[in-house]
């Protein structure tokens, strides 16, 4: 009997292996079928056991397509059988996708992010009066808290408007600007409030429960 056993490292390599060997068996037998029609009768059988192998893809779109392109994938596309989607071949399959262009963006000043040069630009698109200079001080304020966050230290408006200068090609002017931006103490709280008022809602939490276990204690 020992010598009968059968090892993994010695069976058949499994194409999709999440299926299991017995799947791969029964595509295995319905490829030496005789006649068409009794391969496409254990086609839509071993169809309908793998569909109820991942019941939670169901409603997926396009589900029954994905599971007849994987039928014959695992038969190495041996298998004679009629497909209501098509048969699609090993060439297609194989075939690598396009390589995808991704934007290489290297900006000047990093730690203000892509996005404050999409809001520059976009600005400068804006007539001008109330509405822009607003967005304006807006876009300079994101910029000091963005610095503050890479440098702890202070920053001086004028850096700022310096650099804005600078990302928007000459454009937006705040240089000598009587408007001052928020005060860089502040901008620095408001990054460390949202932190401390997290940890201080654990904190709260914590001690609700040391005093209900307190509350509850047997006293003898």
């Amino acid at each position: 009997m020992i010598d009968d056993i059968e090892y993994n490292t010695e069976r058949e390599h499994l194409i999709i292996p999440e299926y299991g060997r017995h799947i791969q068996k029964m595509i295995n037998h319905a490829k030496l079928q005789d006649t068409k029609e009794e391969r496409n009768k254990l086609a839509k059988s071993i169809i309908a056991v793998m569909g109820n192998m991942q019941p939670h893809l169901r409603d997926v779109a396009d589900f029954q397509h994905k599971l007849w392109d994987q039928l014959f994938i695992m038969s190495n596309f041996e298998l004679d059988a009629d497909s209501p989607y098509g048969v699609p071949s090993k060439e297609e399959l194989s075939e690598r996708p396009e390589v995808l262009e991704y934007p290489q963006n290297f900006p000047k000043y990093r730690f203000y992010g892509n996005n404050i040069k999409t809001m520059i630009d976009v600005a400068n698109t804006w007539e001008e009066g109330e509405m822009k200079e607003a967005l304006l001080y807006t876009i300079a304020n994101h910029m000091k808290k963005c610095f503050l966050n890479w440098n702890k230290d202070t920053v001086e408006d004028e850096v700022i408007f310096t650099h804005l200068f600078e990302l928007s090609d000459g454009k937006i002017n705040l240089k000598g600007s009587e408007e001052a931006l928020t005060d860089s103490s502040r901008l620095m709280k408001m990054s460390s409030g949202k932190k401390y008022s997290k940890s201080s809602n654990n904190k709260k939490g914590t001690n609700k429960k040391n005093n209900n276990q307190n509350r509850n204690r047997k006293r003898y």
